[in-house]
């Protein structure tokens, strides 16, 4: 499991790679993550924006932007969660994501925080010694 938390706001983030949606002969590993926000702070915010930068095992870097997640920008009051799980396809066995989210306080003040940096780890990727 990963954590961060910004301005009292706590981002868990917890990868599963999906063996059954991955064809590792044809290049494609497949991971579900479920991310979980709590708001710890004294304000309610929305979450209005999600912004992903995903590396593979090679160090091809993809960067996606987009409004809320998994179609919603859900508000969170002082001491709620919100909870959803997606997903992302790499050609290689092995990658990173990291990210931020773009939240809105109830005064309209914008600020990011951060999505911690996960590893995305298949049982194909090969053991190297150092």
């Amino acid at each position: 499991m990963y954590k961060a938390t910004t301005r009292a706001i706590t981002v868990t983030v917890q990868p599963t790679y999906l063996e059954d949606q991955s064809e590792p002969q044809a290049g494609r590993f497949v991971w579900a993550y479920h991310i979980r926000i709590d708001n710890g702070g004294n304000r309610t915010v929305q979450l209005l924006n999600r912004y992903w930068e995903i590396t593979d095992g090679i160090g091809r870097r993809q960067e996606v932007h987009g409004t809320g997640v998994v179609g919603e920008q859900p508000v969170l009051k002082p001491g709620q969660t919100f909870e959803y799980t997606s997903g992302t396809p790499l050609p290689t066995p092995s990658g990173i994501m990291v990210g931020t989210y773009q939240m809105e306080a109830e005064d309209g003040e914008r600020f990011d925080i951060a999505v911690p940096a996960f590893s995305l780890d298949s049982p194909h990727q090969a053991v190297r010694l150092n």
